[in-house]
Parts: C-alpha cells; sequence; structure tokens
C-alpha cells in the first residue's frame, strides 16, 4: 500500500507540474459499455469510427492549412488566397526578419516546454511499437510546432502535423472504446489517411498512405475502414478548404520503350538526390551541435539562413506547397529553374537540420518537379529527336523524388493518378517510383521517418507491428521455479540431491547466491569422473545467461550463439542473481503461438 501510495503522489505530482491547459489530455475518456461491446463484436462499428476519424481528419488539415494561410498574410504581408511560396517578389525585411525572430520565438519556447513534455509519439512508431496508442498533448504540441515552423516562413512541409493530430484523434477515440490492438493500428491508419486524401485532394492517394506508411501491410480487414476513412477526409477537407497539387502537365499519348528506359533513369537519379537529401538534414544537425550552438538558439539561425536564401527566391519559403501551384515557375529560364532547385534544397536542410518542425513531403514534391523539368530540358538539348515533354516528366520526378523520401510506392502512383487524370503518364510514374524505391531500399535502408529514428537508436523501419516482439520478454516467459545447488558441493552429493527423472538441469550458484553454471543431471550421473571430484569441473555456460529485459527474438538469438538448450535468467550482468530458467523449446513455441495470431489479426480471421 505504502509503495502504491507513492507512485500516487508522484503521478499527481507530476500531473500538477504541467500546465493546467494540458491536464485534460492525459485524462481517459471512455464510451459506455454497451457501446464498447457493439463496436468490439461488429466490423462495421470500425466502418463508423473510421468515418468520424475522417471527417475529423478533414477539419484538422483545413484549420491547420488556414492558421498557416492566417499568419502568412498577416506576417508577410502577402494578399489573402495566396501561397508564400507562390510569391515572385517578398518585402526583404519581412523575408529575413520573420523566420528569424520566428526562429528564436520557437527556440525559446520549444526550450521551455521540454520541461514537462515528454518525448512524442508520431503514427509510425505508435503502429509498430504502441499498438496504436498516442498521446493528445504531445500531438497538438506538435502540430503548433509544426503550423509556427511553416507559419514564419521555415521550409517544412505540414504533412507531419496533419498526419500526427489526425491518428492523435483516432488513437483518443479508440482508446475511448477499448479496441483490439489490431483495430487500433487501423484507426490510427484511418487519421492519417483521411488526412493525407484531404491535403492532397487524392482519396485513393491517402488511402494507400495509410495502408503503406502507418498501417504497414495491406490487409481485407482494413481495406473498408481506411478507404472510408480517406474518402470522408477527402470531402470534408474540400468543404473547407478546396486545394489541389495543381499541377498542368502535359500528356503521354502512349507509353513507348523509350519512356520507360527514361522513366527508370529519371527513379535511379531521384533516388539518389532522395538520399543525399536525408543525410543532409542529419549533418546540418551534426553541424549546429559541433558549432556548440545552443539547441533553443538553432532555429534562429536557421531561420536567418532561409531569410537570406528568401532573398534570392521567395520559393524556398514554407512547403512549397504554393510554388507548385505557381504554373508560371515552370516557363522561367532554365537557370533559374534550376537556382530555385538548389535554394529550395537548402532551405529544406537547414529547416529541419536547425529543430524547426515539419516533414520533407511537400518540399519533396517541389524539388522533385524541378528536377524533372531540369532532366527534360537536358535530354532534350542532348537529344532533340526524343522531343520530352517537361511538364510530364516534372511528375514523374515529382513522384520518384517523394518516394525515396517518404516511401509508399502506390501512394504517389495513384497522387500522380488523381492528380493529372493521365493513365500513360501514371504507368511510367509507376516504373519511375518502383526503381526509386528499390535503389533507395538497397543503399541506404531508410524513409525520412525511420532515417529519424536510426538516428536517435531506435530499429524499426517501418510501421509493421513488431511491439509485440518487444512485448515478449524473458520475464514473461521464464520459469521463476528453478532447482539451484551450491557450487562447492562435488558429484557426490549432487547425484543424491538430484536423482536421474527428477529434472533436467540445476543451476549452481556460489555462497552469495550468484550465477556460477548450469549443471545437467543426465551428465552427472553418466561422468566418469571420481564421487568426490568438485561440482565446478562439469559445469556448463558459467558464462552464458539471458536477461529478463531481453525480447524472445533476443533470446533465441543466445541459444545459438551458445549452443544451449536451456538457459539461467539473471536479474542483471552485474549482480548475476538467479531469478529463473528459461528454455530453447518453450521459447520457440511461445514466439511461434505470437507470430500465428498476429498472423490472424491481419488476416481478419480473428
Amino acid at each position: 500500500m505504502l509503495a502504491r501510495g507513492r507512485a500516487l503522489a508522484s503521478k499527481q505530482a507530476c500531473f500538477l507540474c504541467e500546465p493546467r491547459g494540458m491536464q485534460w489530455f492525459n485524462r481517459t475518456i471512455e464510451v459506455p459499455q454497451r457501446l464498447r461491446v457493439i463496436a468490439r463484436a461488429r466490423e462495421s462499428s470500425i466502418i463508423v469510427l473510421a468515418a468520424i476519424v475522417g471527417a475529423v481528419a478533414g477539419l484538422v488539415v483545413a484549420a491547420m492549412s488556414a492558421a498557416v494561410e492566417f499568419m502568412h498574410l498577416k506576417l508577410f504581408g502577402i494578399a489573402p488566397g495566396s501561397h508564400l511560396s507562390g510569391q515572385l517578389t517578398l518585402d526583404p525585411y519581412y523575408a529575413f526578419l520573420v523566420p528569424c525572430l520566428g526562429g528564436l520565438i520557437f527556440g525559446l519556447v520549444t526550450a521551455y516546454i521540454a520541461r514537462w513534455r515528454g518525448s512524442e509519439v508520431d503514427p509510425v512508431e505508435a503502429n509498430a511499437l504502441h499498438g496504436g496508442r498516442m498521446s493528445m498533448r504531445g500531438s497538438f504540441i506538435v502540430a503548433a510546432q509544426t503550423i509556427w515552423s511553416s507559419g514564419v516562413g521555415a521550409s517544412v512541409g505540414l504533412e507531419a502535423g496533419y498526419t500526427q493530430l489526425a491518428s492523435a484523434f483516432a488513437s483518443k477515440i479508440g482508446q475511448a472504446f477499448r479496441l483490439r490492438r489490431g483495430d487500433m493500428r487501423t484507426l490510427v491508419g484511418c487519421g492519417a489517411a483521411g488526412a493525407i486524401a484531404g491535403a492532397f485532394g487524392a482519396p485513393l492517394g491517402g488511402a494507400f498512405y495509410g495502408f503503406e506508411l502507418i498501417i504497414g501491410s495491406y490487409a481485407v480487414a482494413s481495406l473498408a475502414p481506411v478507404g472510408m476513412a480517406a474518402l470522408i477526409g477527402y470531402l470534408t477537407a474540400q468543404v473547407f478548404h478546396p486545394d489541389r497539387l495543381g499541377i498542368e502537365t502535359g500528356t503521354l499519348s502512349t507509353l513507348a520503350l523509350h519512356d520507360v528506359m527514361i522513366a527508370a533513369a529519371l527513379g535511379l537519379l531521384a533516388a539518389g538526390f532522395g538520399i543525399l537529401l536525408m543525410r543532409g538534414v542529419a549533418a546540418c544537425e551534426k553541424l549546429f551541435a559541433k558549432a556548440r550552438v545552443k539547441p533553443s538558439l538553432r532555429p534562429m539561425l536557421g531561420g536567418a539562413l532561409v531569410g537570406l536564401l528568401a532573398l534570392v527566391s521567395p520559393q524556398v519559403m514554407s512547403s512549397g506547397h504554393g510554388a507548385l501551384h505557381l504554373t508560371g515557375i515552370f516557363k522561367l529560364p532554365l537557370a533559374t529553374i534550376g537556382l530555385i532547385f538548389v535554394l529550395k534544397a537548402l532551405a529544406s536542410v537547414i529547416s529541419l537540420g536547425s529543430g524547426f518542425r515539419g516533414g520533407l513531403f511537400f518540399a519533396s514534391l517541389l524539388l522533385g518537379a524541378l528536377g524533372g523539368q531540369l532532366f527534360a530540358v537536358g535530354m532534350n538539348t542532348l537529344w532533340p529527336s526524343l522531343a520530352l515533354n517537361p511538364d510530364a516528366y516534372a511528375i514523374i520526378g515529382m513522384s520518384a523524388l517523394s518516394v525515396a523520401v517518404i516511401g509508399g510506392p502506390l501512394t504517389m502512383t495513384f497522387i500522380a493518378l488523381e492528380t493529372t487524370g493521365d493513365l500513360w503518364l501514371t504507368t511510367a510514374v509507376l516504373i519511375s517510383v518502383i526503381i526509386s524505391m528499390q535503389v533507395t531500399r538497397e543503399f541506404f535502408g531508410y524513409s525520412f521517418t525511420t532515417w529519424r529514428f536510426h538516428l536517435r537508436g531506435e530499429t524499426i523501419r517501418g510501421a509493421a507491428d513488431v511491439g509485440w516482439i518487444r512485448d515478449l520478454t524473458v520475464a514473461q516467459m521464464m520459469r521463476a521455479d528453478v532447482r539451484t545447488t551450491p557450487v562447492e558441493a562435488d558429484v557426490s552429493s549432487f547425484r543424491q540431491a538430484f536423482p536421474i527423472g527428477s529434472t533436467n538441469q540445476v543451476i549452481a550458484v556460489d555462497e552469495e547466491g550468484r550465477y556460477a553454471g548450469m549443471v545437467l543431471v543426465a551428465e552427472a550421473h553418466a561422468t566418469e569422473l571420481a564421487a568426490t571430484a568438485p561440482l565446478r569441473s562439469i559445469l556448463r555456460h558459467a558464462d552464458h545467461v539471458v536477461l529478463p529485459q531481453m525480447t524472445a527474438q533476443e533470446a533465441i538469438a543466445a541459444f545459438g550463439k551458445f549452443e544451449a538448450e536451456a538457459l539461467a535468467v539473471v536479474d542483471s550482468a552485474e549482480r548475476r542473481q538467479v531469478i529463473g530458467l528459461l528454455s530453447e523449446a518453450h521459447t520457440l513455441r511461445r514466439f511461434s503461438d505470437a507470430s500465428e495470431r498476429q498472423r490472424r489479426e491481419l488476416l481478419g480471421e480473428i
């Protein structure tokens, strides 16, 4: 009771130290039991919840977009209804001072809230490790940081905030209904699908974003809810904030052999540039760290650098969504397009590397479109008979680079199809994204999201549910009723204490109870050693143990490495106090059962 009271007091103290406005988000809200039972018993109930999540996601997209546009209108003095990155000119004072001072405010506020804010979990990590559970408080903070970053002109996309907040609402709804782990993960994917569908005006692209990047698999059971959420998210966003990518393209009347080869070459180049872009963000972070710039001041410095780049080209500011709408940008001289391409890449790397919040999705769209234009013009210069359409290859380049950065080949393929309505062009896009995805996987192995996980020491490569593997630990599988013997005993006394058939193995411990090794009962009775021989002479695996926090996979690897059928479980590598025994056969059986359960959940069989 005393320990419980202390834990409760500690929890209350932590709760009270938070700002009052944020305390509400820690509360668990549950719907009545009758509704919970209906939601868990009927698949159609999940579809209804997915529709609600899609509507919320569409509202999130509309609200966040409106907030950023309002900031651009007031801070930069642009005309109502226009986009910041779509401006041909900006007041130089605003272009420099707003991102610089905005970065200073961002850094100071972030440093302040870091004192009481826990680390937030994004939708990919939530579905991979936490069964779809996300923090509303942390998600609101991420969304607010993303709005501010883009609002003051940092070269970041809003997609991270869209999906974070929409998925958090979905997770909150799932927790209120106490949904199963698989349904929770699906609902989180619905939130992201609705947000992307609303942001891009592409319900099919949004649905496949949910499948590929958030859920991590395609399953019949999740098709209806994810599709419903994407459709409702698209319709809701269109009502409140109608917006599309808006790129005007030429067409490919047919797909010839040379188009296949050229699209593949563009995909290869996009993969290389995407890898360079992602590594550039990490390199920029290291550069700020080596320069010993305080984290709270890094966004100010990054904002100042972005402001200087904006003096040359306003298209580098914010997400770049507005620049995609600026169809005249593709009619600019080739040198100007190349300059914007380089400056936008630098601005994105500096913005994210200095600490601003946001994503690379929108930036990769603009960079890919510009790169596709440059590629087509360059090919036409070298080989005029090809007569490539630069606008068509802007779409191909946009899709290929985005796949290298975010993953999701079908996501970008369907976004291209819904944006252009050109089936032949979409076929070329598919070829390009396949090449880009495969090259990125082979030579880099990460998307931008999973690369960020890697930099902080996390090992997940996507949203596939691996949390159950980490939950299945040695502590859960071990036998606690172990039989021990003093290591100072001799073989004769051991035989008397443990006759054949009494057990398979006995753990030897020293005078202080620390693990000394393992004795196989059959071997002790079959040995030709003298009865007075010390037990130490037949000990096995004296240096081989497993720890309670190790996962089933790590334990299985240990059995193979040490060539053991059973291993002792000790409390720590330093104390070596025996707390249990784990056998290889039992571990493999538990792991196989858990794997089969996950497979059945994925296929919707349970």
